[in-house]
């Protein structure tokens, strides 16, 4: 049985996502929180498998319960609902561990497939935000440097992507922590980044990660 706590400060909204969840046998709302340090709570008490919240939270918005789940309890996926059509906020979510990230209004027709997709160990990003960060990249003049990255730098880069810390990188790809900070450092520099976000907005673009 996967346990699943929905987080939204709405009841509504609460109603309707349990309706959904327990359209499947094998899941069970664990709890229902109002606010994000109640939905880390909850998740922890419970030790669930999901947690679904609002990106707008009280007390500790969705990045926030993302980055406290990650550090006290890894193995919870989040799954953030938002109603914002934001690249940056995608960025910083992928970067605070989320692995799922959807809007509210496709929740009734794809919340299933992000819950099975989290479950299964894969990551679900709403389509609409990828397609769109993917036609804003091929707009502009691609960097010739893309196709410099070995195979290796690529699944170093997808895993980052994919909220995999160096360590964790390490143990899937069965190379040291060193060898992975290379191949980061590596791609990198191949591709003239600076930092872990625009990392991230690369394998976006590419489409290594994947709705």
């Amino acid at each position: 049985m996967k346990r699943i706590v929905i987080a939204d400060d709405h009841e509504v909204v609460r109603s309707g996502l349990r309706a959904i969840v327990e359209t499947r046998s094998e899941w069970i709302v664990s709890g229902e929180a109002t606010n994000g340090e109640q939905a880390v709570a909850l998740a922890l008490e419970t030790r669930s498998d999901i947690v679904i919240v609002d990106y707008s939270m009280p007390l500790m918005n969705g990045l926030e319960v993302s980055r406290r789940l990650r550090s006290l309890h890894p193995r919870t996926e989040v799954l953030i609902l938002t109603m914002h059509e934001n690249e940056e906020l995608l960025t910083e979510a992928i970067l605070a561990g989320v692995r799922g990230f959807l809007f509210k209004s496709d929740a009734r027709k794809h919340l299933i497939s992000a819950i099975e997709a989290l479950l299964d160990g894969r990551p679900y990003f709403t389509s609409v935000l990828l397609e769109k960060l993917l036609h804003d990249y091929q707009s502009n003049k691609q960097n010739k440097s893309d196709m410099l990255l070995t195979p290796r730098e690529q699944s170093v880069v997808q895993l980052i992507a994919e909220g995999h810390t160096n360590r964790s990188i390490s143990a899937v790809l069965k190379l040291s922590v060193k060898t992975v900070e290379t191949h980061r450092a590596s791609a990198m520099r191949k591709l003239g980044m600076s930092s872990t976000a625009e990392l991230v907005r690369y394998a976006i673009r590419k489409k290594l990660v994947s709705p």
